[in-house]
């Protein structure tokens, strides 16, 4: 009976023993716990306060205070583990091997997040720029760390993800301010070069949407001889939100024009040679 009792107070002592020394570990961690998020979040107020200083990209700040809040929460947590008793190189594998398990399972996605951050931080185009890429060709209504936002002059969203665009070319038209718009016509052979010229050249003088500035002054040039008229080219420089006003309806002016000048359209002519 007595070696029964003896027993049971061995365990119990052992039991009160135990749970006193985790009982204070758990609150000393549970103390860290909140102390350590309390100081993460004044962190995290004065980098969003810093970024807002610095005028960092909007649509990459909250990706990069996300980030920059995982990675100390991560931090407190570690040392959490350290005062509880949990090795605290154990905890970090641990932690690693489930974030390498979680990218594997996401490598897409993961590729998607590096392209946007690459965009948000090198910044080849903004939102509103005038964009060609990836077969598409419109203004750039969003760009978030996955996929860009295209609206096309069709009025077609498109939405390419960010690791497409960054394998391709980035043709931006807006980042000069203004365009070139290359506008090709042709009249026969035997008429007045000089005349069509100054015709089509009065033309875009008379467009309040072609740029008249020093150094972008409209100009009209023989382009080519094509093997049935001779190829000019109107040169008119345009703000980018007036491309296609100028695209298209200057263009109409100019057929118009030459059309009420006497120009007819040049058709296939063939020399024929009689002899006898």
């Amino acid at each position: 009976m007595d070696t029964i009792s003896q027993s049971l107070s061995n365990f119990y002592n052992t039991i009160a023993a135990g749970f006193g020394d985790w009982g204070l570990k758990l609150l000393g961690a549970f103390a860290a716990l909140i102390i350590g998020l309390w100081i993460v979040r004044i962190i995290m107020k004065a980098v969003s306060r810093l970024f807002e200083t610095k005028h960092v990209d909007e649509t990459l700040r909250p990706f990069l205070i996300t980030l920059i809040g995982f990675g100390l929460k991560t931090l407190v947590l570690i040392s959490i583990a350290g005062i509880v008793g949990i090795p605290t190189a154990s905890f970090a594998a641990l932690i690693a091997a489930a974030a390498f398990a979680i990218g594997s399972a996401f490598n897409g996605s993961l590729g998607h997040l590096a392209s946007g951050v690459m965009l948000l931080i090198f910044r080849p185009f903004k939102v509103g720029d005038l964009i060609k890429t990836n077969g598409a060709f419109g203004f750039v209504k969003e760009i978030s760390v996955f996929v860009t936002v295209i609206e096309t002059f069709q009025n077609e969203t498109e939405i390419i993800p960010n690791s497409a665009i960054t394998s391709n070319k980035i043709t931006n038209l807006t980042a000069i301010g203004n365009l070139r718009v290359d506008m090709p016509f042709a009249i026969r052979y035997g008429a007045d070069i000089e005349k069509a010229k100054q015709i089509v050249l009065d033309v875009l003088k008379n467009d309040n949407n072609v740029l008249k500035e020093e150094g972008k002054q409209p100009r009209v040039a023989v382009h080519n001889l094509g093997i049935n008229s001779v190829e000019l080219l109107a040169l008119p420089y345009v703000n980018c939100e007036n491309y296609w006003d100028v695209y298209w309806d200057t263009r109409q002016k100019i057929v118009i024009a030459l059309g009420n000048a006497g120009y007819e359209a040049p058709l296939p002519q063939r020399v024929v040679t009689m002899t006898k």
